[in-house]
């Protein structure tokens, strides 16, 4: 399972093949080798590792100290590898700790350019709490980058309240739209109904994303109290809120109702998606939210929240419908609205297919992704 800061870094490191990247993140798996050549990227993994390491495992000793140990070893090893390759740029994934170790990197080698993108999702009073005691550091983040590209209006405040006063711009995370269109998959949806048990009367609601507090897949469950008895949930994903989540199925007497798939394989979200009626995300915050727009390639309608990122593309009863923060009662309202109103369900499904693919498509932002690079570098 893959987020969208991982899917834009190869859709748009592929589509660039006339430059050469070397990606320095964590190994967490002793399958993974410490160095690998993937198309125009050389990737070199650092950190504690084990085998087979599940996702409750990274929050656990030793792969716990990774992200403390990250800054450090990546920065170290960013240096060495300039040594001999002198680097054009320096791009940060994200302002945690690969953001730390690209200020680092940033302090010690003045005049290599310095991009930050940023994909946060987390709340951004939780981001501050979590950063407090390092506060004015974390800050530099921000303020030695040369340059900082955002996924979402909504980011372009937290990068300004950091006090980045530098140029910026907006390039959202996209989709391919070629990969989530339903006419492919029909043997895969007959035989993926049958796998997951959904006769033909049941109607399937999805999720997809960590199962963490930010993304409210517990307003989801109490909301299937709402709803008659056909009305399933599939949730797709994992972290440290799945048992959690079980249980209270198990309270609520919804467990027959739920399907728990567990971590998936980015490549297979289109016939999952393929073999549901709505999407739902009841995000209490969100930098942009890839997951949505998948959805919306796919022909799934959406419920989100109106919180952070999804406004620039979730507009209520035009490309999704918005359903209220903490409210499972909500939830259960819009996903009524489409289940009992076909016509507003097809207007939504078609207005959100053409949207994404106008505006959301990878090859757009590649193009956007690279005028960033060159400006920087030239």
């Amino acid at each position: 399972m893959v987020g969208g800061a991982e899917i834009a870094v190869k859709e748009i490191t592929d589509r660039i093949g006339e430059m050469e990247f070397d990606m320095i993140t964590l190994r967490f798996s002793s399958r993974w080798p410490k160095f690998e050549r993937l198309g125009n990227i050389n990737i070199y993994r650092l950190g504690f590792f084990t085998n087979n390491p599940t996702m409750a495992d990274l929050v656990k000793w030793p792969l716990k100290l990774n992200k403390y140990f990250f800054p450090f070893l990546a920065c170290a090893k960013a240096c060495r590898l300039h040594r001999r390759n002198k680097y054009d740029g320096l791009w940060a994934m994200m302002a945690a700790f690969a953001g730390f170790a690209a200020m680092f990197f940033k302090i010690r080698h003045k005049n290599v350019p310095y991009l930050l993108t940023l994909q946060e999702g987390d709340p951004i009073a939780e981001i501050k709490k979590k950063v407090f005691f390092v506060f004015p550091l974390f800050k530099r983040i921000f303020t030695k980058a040369d340059f900082i590209q955002v996924i979402s209006n909504y980011l372009v405040g937290f990068a300004r309240e950091m006090g980045y006063r530098g140029a910026l711009e907006v390039v959202p995370n996209g989709v391919d739209a070629e990969k989530f269109k339903v006419e492919s998959l029909k043997f895969k949806v007959e035989e993926l109904k049958n796998e997951l048990k959904i006769a033909d009367f049941e109607k399937i609601i999805i999720t997809a994303s960590r199962l963490v507090k930010k993304n409210a897949v517990d307003d989801i469950i109490k909301s299937l109290v709402y709803l008659p008895d056909n009305v399933k949930l599939l949730v797709l994903g994992d972290g440290p809120d799945r048992k959690m989540l079980e249980n209270l199925a198990v309270e609520l007497k919804l467990d027959g109702r739920i399907i728990f798939k567990g971590a998936y394989d980015n490549d297979d979200l289109p016939k999952y998606l393929a073999v549901s009626d709505v999407f739902v995300r009841p995000s209490l915050s969100e930098g942009q939210g890839i997951a949505f727009l998948e959805a919306m390639a796919a022909g799934v309608p959406v419920i989100a929240t109106s919180v952070g990122g999804i406004v620039d593309f979730l507009k209520d009863g035009e490309t999704g419908l918005f359903c209220q923060v903490d409210n499972p009662h909500s939830i259960a309202e819009k996903i009524r609205q489409y289940l009992d109103n076909k016509e507003l369900s097809k207007k939504i499904i078609f207005n959100a297919k053409n949207l994404v693919v106008k505006n959301y498509n990878w090859d757009l932002i590649a193009v956007k992704m690279r005028n960033i690079f060159n400006n920087i570098i030239k």
